[in-house]
């Protein structure tokens, strides 16, 4: 299982360990990621995704999944992700049709 955000793509990002003496050292900073389910409106369904904290705070600004997911670029989503947007356009087509 990757340390990926679903919905972000954010990962994991490297720095350094600095000792009182100034030694640096390798370390890698992980995503604070949490197994959340969230909610889409149109849909009526209940997805489980791996996310960031911070992916969902942003989900409560946006206004839920489904205006994240149609306003999120593709190359950030994962594939679970991008299948759950194409499915969420697909019925607000619908919808305004």
């Amino acid at each position: 299982m990757s340390r990926r955000c679903e919905l972000t793509g954010v990962g994991p990002m490297v720095g350094h360990n600095v000792s009182h003496s100034n030694i640096k050292t390798k370390r890698r900073f992980l995503p604070a990621l949490s197994p959340t389910s969230l909610q889409s409106e149109s849909l009526g369904q209940t997805f489980k995704l791996r996310i960031t904290n911070a992916a969902l705070r942003t989900l409560d600004f946006k206004g839920g999944l489904d205006a994240f997911l149609v306003g999120a670029r593709d190359e950030d989503l994962s594939a679970r992700a991008l299948k759950i947007k194409k499915q969420v356009k697909a019925k607000l087509a619908q919808v305004a049709a």
